[in-house]
């Protein structure tokens, strides 16, 4: 029986780091620093600029660029239906479908009325709904997650899940894995959280690992406080009051979202097959939901307008801030985590935003608070869109906010710790699978070399420790960064352009 890793967004980023080793988007000035494992540096406020201009030659001619790139990506890199949607200083530039929301049908995507499915760009909604909870002074930031539940979570070593501890992330916590009747068997999000709790690995607040099990207790803890269904509360509070009309974490669909919603494929001998819709009601307030872009444009352009959006406001502007500030890294000098969002960019704007994968989807998006941008991307078709979604967003992100590579270190250095890397994002229940290391050499005196899943990507030395990614990066970046780091007893590397995961050195006995 084949077990899978079941959530979203990173919904299946496990098996993502294996093919791609690279998530999202940008990286950050790195720091030239060792830190011991164990400790996570807590990351800085931001440092927030009036504004960063946009050239704007090259937003004038993003539709076009965008244009070419999908058309290419459907000839080549196994998408069968895209949506776009751009917002720029208050107002939505570009909401563009490509390619078929059925493709037996010959149904276009309708850039206006297909809904796609956002996968953990869903949580985004979910972070809120918990701000707005401590907005109201019903939830506490820091108090122990407990004092909201009907269920106990085990403390770990004396401490509890802190309630900031789920933005980040950080509850030191295994992942899940189920197998496929396992996942197929009907059963509520509220039980689930009960009869599924994780175990308990490290100190909450540490070290970050994603967790699907998190954002959906998040969820449930707006439940329980508000008194209100998770999805009567996100459709009241936050989709009613910005306009987004179609926006639903309900499962499955009805009326006229069950007519517009986008088909999931799989490739299978070279045809797209449709397949049913998705379900994740065990962990809905995680990625169940389904949108157009346009609602999704209207939810960037509230979180752009410091949390309102025309007459309405879901936010305080103090808490929009703190959902897009700095939290905790689990590397020196590499983006970390910020409430909720990821840290894409540090500066030069600084970049915060979110992936989403379900099986059948592919999702992105992108903040630029400082230029007032956003944009999001969804993709449906073979294993190929996993890649072009991302591709997509790396392409939009380098012309934007073009960077330059960063000069090669060439002087002598300690020589990092090489061999076979495993993320720590697992189900530590289950024995782990060697074949999603990621196995590392030196190349010369100054390049890296990293394999896995039948890939190679070269790197160079940027610093004592720190290295810059060449194969697939494009002219503007984004140039994804990996750090050495850790004690001399649990060595580790951290990606930029993963800052909710690091990897650990693998031990002889553990191969």
């Amino acid at each position: 029986m084949r077990e899978c890793v079941k959530g979203f967004g990173m919904l299946h980023l496990d098996h993502e780091v294996r093919r791609r080793w690279k998530w999202g988007v940008g990286s950050a000035a790195a720091a030239l620093l060792l830190a011991p494992a164990g400790h996570m540096v807590m990351a800085k406020a931001p440092v927030t600029s009036a504004s960063y201009s946009i050239d704007r030659t090259r937003l004038v001619g993003l539709p076009e660029f965008i244009d070419g790139i999908l058309a290419q990506q459907i000839a080549q890199r196994e998408v069968a239906g895209a949506v776009v949607t751009v917002v720029h200083r208050g107002k939505v530039i570009m909401t563009r479908g490509y390619g078929f929301a059925d493709v037996d049908r010959a149904i276009a995507v309708d850039g206006q009325r297909t809904l796609f499915r956002p996968g953990s760009v869903s949580k985004l909604f979910t972070w809120a709904a918990l701000m707005q909870q401590v907005e109201t002074g019903q939830v506490d930031l820091d108090a122990d997650v407990n004092r909201y539940l009907d269920y106990e979570i085990p403390l770990f070593e004396g401490k509890p899940i802190k309630v900031r501890d789920l933005f980040a992330h950080a509850m030191g916590m295994s992942d899940l894995s189920y197998a496929e009747d396992e996942w197929k068997k009907e059963e509520t999000y509220q039980s689930f959280l009960k009869t599924h709790i994780p175990q308990r690995l490290w100190a909450p607040g540490g070290e970050i690992s994603y967790s699907n099990y998190g954002a959906s207790l998040a969820g449930y803890i707006v439940e329980r406080v508000s008194g209100e269904s998770f999805p009567d509360y996100v459709e009241r509070h936050i989709f009613q009051p910005l306009g987004m009309a179609t926006t639903t974490f309900r499962e499955p669909l009805a009326g006229g979202n069950a007519t517009n919603m986008a088909k999931g494929y799989a490739l299978v001998d070279g045809r797209y097959k449709a397949k049913p819709y998705e379900r994740y009601d065990k962990i809905m307030p995680a990625g169940s939901a389904a949108s157009t872009a346009p609602d999704m444009a209207r939810f960037m352009l509230a979180m752009l307008g410091n949390g309102a959006l025309g007459g309405a406001r879901i936010l305080k502007p103090e808490s929009v801030r703190f959902l897009e500030s700095d939290s905790v890294a689990n590397a020196p000098g590499l983006q970390g985590m910020a409430h909720g969002f990821m840290v894409a960019r540090e500066a030069g704007p600084r970049l915060v935003g979110h992936g989403g994968n379900t099986i059948d989807f592919h999702s992105y998006l992108l903040l630029a608070p400082e230029a007032d941008f956003g944009f999001f991307v969804s993709m449906t078709g073979g294993q190929g869109s996993y890649g072009a979604r991302t591709e997509l967003s790396d392409a939009i992100i380098g012309r934007l906010f073009p960077q330059m590579p960063a000069p090669r270190w060439m002087q002598p250095s300690a020589k990092p710790m090489v061999g076979a890397y495993r993320v720590n994002r697992r189900d530590y229940g289950k024995p782990a699978d060697p074949a999603g290391d990621l196995k590392l050499s030196l190349q010369g005196e100054h390049g890296l070399l990293i394999e896995g899943q039948g890939r190679k990507s070269y790197w160079e030395q940027i610093g004592p420790a720190l290295y810059e990614q060449v194969t697939g990066a494009r002219t503007g970046g984004p140039y994804d960064r990996l750090l050495f780091y850790g004690a001399a007893d649990d060595p580790r590397i951290s990606f930029g352009s993963q800052p909710h995961v690091t990897y650990h050195l693998v031990s002889a006995h553990e191969q």
